[in-house]
């Protein structure tokens, strides 16, 4: 009895090693709870994304998805830390958007946002609309980019702030318009827009959740989803794709992503899980109530993704002339 009651022990020992290790294979995965690094405060947008997210990988994979908030320097503190996280599956991470406009502006990041992380799947993205005040009488693209060029360093942009997509989206405008709009950033996206509907400015980039009452009031004009597809919102808005700027896509979107080096089959797993979460009706009506259009797809989908992403807004920076 002795004896077996040792063996037994040595094999306990065995798969406590195994689960500290995350050397379980991927079929046994989770095997206790799971924490996604999200680099904004409470009730920010990949906050809210992240814990929408959270109870269906959760009910799928039969273990708690915690979301674990630790805002600060535009998320780098977040993504510093789950860089540094353990490669076993168990600490996740949301890449945003932010995490490649910081990789091109900084280059004195502790961490290589494009090495350092294995991408999952796209989660969601919120769609951003080029919007105008109705005094510029631009009714298109093309109008306003005529208007512009009519008018050298004469009109202007708003934007939540430098070194966000707002601005750098206004930048690569310039690039390949052939304008000059000058920037104008505010602290965040609210006062942007109200100097934007007082006419202060005329330009601007925007979260359609932010605009779209006032786009459909009349106080401001959109011009153009900047984003890969039209939104069901404003279904008769053309992409920008469509009037001929693919580059000005500016959306913001949220992805789950894991540290380098976390199994292969472990990050497969997760991205099946996400993919059919994201497929079910409940999911997608929850995040269209929240203003995100679901996304979904491979890892190497979004890795593919991350790449174009990072050559876009580098583009842009050196454009902006923010480079760190």
């Amino acid at each position: 009895m002795t004896t077996n009651l040792a063996r037994y022990a040595v094999y306990a020992l065995a798969l406590f090693a195994c689960i500290g290790a995350g050397a379980l294979r991927a079929e046994d995965y989770p095997v206790r709870p799971v924490r996604i690094i999200v680099g904004f405060p409470p009730g920010a947008a990949g906050d809210l994304i992240s814990r929408a997210l959270a109870p269906h990988l959760g009910n799928a994979l039969g273990q708690q998805f915690i979301v674990e908030n630790r805002p600060g320097a535009s998320s780098n503190i977040a993504t510093e830390y789950a860089a540094r996280a353990p490669k076993d599956g168990y600490t996740l991470f949301l890449g945003t958007v932010a995490n490649v406009v910081n990789a091109a502006v900084s280059s004195n990041l502790s961490f290589d946002f494009s090495k350092d992380f294995a991408p999952i799947a796209l989660a969601a993205t919120v769609p951003v609309v080029l919007v105008v005040h109705p005094s510029t009488g631009a009714n298109s693209v093309s109008e306003l980019i005529a208007l512009a060029k009519s008018k050298p360093d004469q009109m202007n942009y708003a934007s939540s702030g430098v070194a966000t997509t707002p601005h750098l989206a206004g930048a690569l405008l310039n690039i390949r318009a052939g304008i000059k709009l000058q920037h104008v950033p505010y602290q965040g996206a609210s006062p942007a827009v109200t100097d934007l509907l007082a006419g202060r400015t005329q330009v601007m980039f925007s979260a359609v959740s932010v605009v779209l009452p006032h786009i459909k009031a009349g106080t401001l004009k959109a011009l153009a989803w900047a984003a890969p597809k039209r939104s069901k919102v404003l279904p008769d808005l053309p992409t920008v794709a469509e009037v001929g700027l693919p580059e000005l896509d500016a959306s913001i979107w949220f992805g789950l992503m894991a540290p380098a080096g976390t199994p292969k089959d472990v990050l497969d797993k997760l991205a099946r899980t996400l993919n059919a979460a994201l497929k079910s009706e409940a999911l997608q009506r929850q995040l269209e109530t929240m203003g995100y259009e679901p996304l979904g797809g491979t890892p190497a989908d979004f890795t593919r993704y991350v790449d174009s992403e990072l050559r876009k807004w580098t583009v842009a920076v050196e454009a902006a002339g923010v480079k760190k």
